[in-house]
């Protein structure tokens, strides 16, 4: 799921129009819009009032927002996945050598 996805889903639920929510989030209702099509993204602020709003887990919306961040960098790039996987090994290795 993307993080527009989401936004969308949790709106939607809340029987919110997307003039509503973006009046909340202090955004245009075109740009929120674009969001939830993964054509724009929101910055962390807005996750937080996202979060509260809705009372939504903020750590799973931040977890979808920095994956579209991700995506949005390799997603045009042959080797793409390969560098995810390269990442994530960079990540356990710095994890387990703090721990030491």
């Amino acid at each position: 799921m993307t993080l527009g996805k989401k936004i969308r889903e949790l709106r939607e639920a809340n029987n919110m129009l997307q003039r509503q929510l973006a009046s909340k989030l202090e955004i245009g209702d075109g740009y929120l819009s674009k969001v939830e099509r993964n054509q724009k993204t929101l910055n962390r602020e807005h996750l937080l009032k996202i979060s509260v709003l809705f009372k939504y887990p903020i750590l799973e919306l931040e977890t979808l927002w920095i994956g579209n961040k991700v995506y949005d960098l390799i997603k045009d790039e042959k080797q793409g996945l390969d560098a995810l996987k390269v990442a994530e090994s960079q990540i356990k290795y710095n994890t387990t050598n703090a721990k030491i």
